[in-house]
């Protein structure tokens, strides 16, 4: 299930306290048996965390929680036919009744201050993306749609009358700079998730041989696996971070006893020298975030 989200707001959805009572159990049934997974779990997992999470969200409040699905991905036009935005989810609380929009994100920052009066930024593995930025963007573009009045022409036209409550749901992972002290915005709930970042040249004296490179959509975590971790992986990846210029993401295992299974204690970004002000100009599709 989604972790701890990276913003609190007024806006902000509490998934955890719509699940059903038994939905570990429904979940370990899915797991245990293929043929009764809802078709959304059936399907390979997409590369594209964002489509990927879109795919389980949609899973989670319709499979699992009952609600009904009025619209996904819905575009919000002008009468000249120029795009406005889009609504992620609309779906009806069947609790309230309601008819709500849910803007969501799956977001990973890595703290960095630059010693600046403005203290540390938080920002994506790739740079481009910032923390703040994407919270702003959240609460007063993406979450407002719903308000545009041809938007309400839109939802009316599909039979959608009435009010519609905005909801922003955005869990994800925040990484610590290593060995240093970082500021948080207000808004970051202190029970988010978390972990370390550092540059590739610090990696050279570390023992990195339980590491694994996590690959999207494991980026979720946390990630376990039945096999021993191959140094020879870990060490080819952490050689691409400098050769491509592009962070990766490494979880580091340990093997737990009693099922003789190597499961995630740790994740660590690593970064190239330059980042995060040289990573910006990188040109690797790879580093989006």
């Amino acid at each position: 299930m989604p972790g701890p989200q990276l913003l609190d707001s007024p806006v902000t959805f509490p998934l955890a306290d719509y699940l059903p009572q038994d939905w570990h159990v429904r979940l370990s049934g899915w797991a245990a048996d293929p043929e009764t997974r809802p078709a959304a779990l059936a399907e390979p997992a997409n590369p594209r965390l964002g489509y990927y999470f879109e795919r389980l969200y949609e899973c989670v409040l319709t499979e699992l929680m009952g609600w009904t699905l009025l619209a996904k991905n819905l575009p919000i036009r002008d009468a000249g036919g120029r795009t406005l935005g889009e609504l992620d989810f609309v779906l009806r609380n069947p609790h309230t009744g309601a008819v709500e929009h849910h803007e969501i994100a799956v977001k990973f920052y890595l703290g960095y201050d630059s010693g600046e009066e403005a203290g540390a930024l938080w920002y994506g593995p790739n740079s481009r993306d910032r923390l703040d930025v994407k919270v702003h963007r959240l609460l007063d573009h993406q979450s407002q749609q719903g308000e545009r009045p041809e938007t309400r022409a839109l939802l009316s036209g599909l039979g959608i009358d009435g009010p519609v409550v905005p909801r922003v749901f955005m869990p994800g992972y925040l990484f610590y700079p290593t060995g240093q002290v970082v500021n948080l915005p207000d808004f970051v709930p202190r029970d988010h998730l978390r972990g370390h970042w550092l540059y590739h040249h610090d990696t050279e004296n570390m023992d990195t041989r339980h590491w694994v490179p996590l690959h999207k959509p494991h980026w979720l975590g946390p990630w376990w696996q039945v096999e021993a971790p191959d140094p020879a992986i870990s060490i080819a990846a952490l050689a691409s971070v400098e050769e491509q210029y592009r962070p990766r993401l490494f979880a580091a295992l340990e093997e737990t006893p009693d099922t003789g299974l190597w499961q995630e204690t740790a994740r660590t970004f690593v970064v190239p020298s330059g980042w995060p002000q040289a990573a910006r100009h990188s040109k690797n599709p790879a580093d989006q975030s």
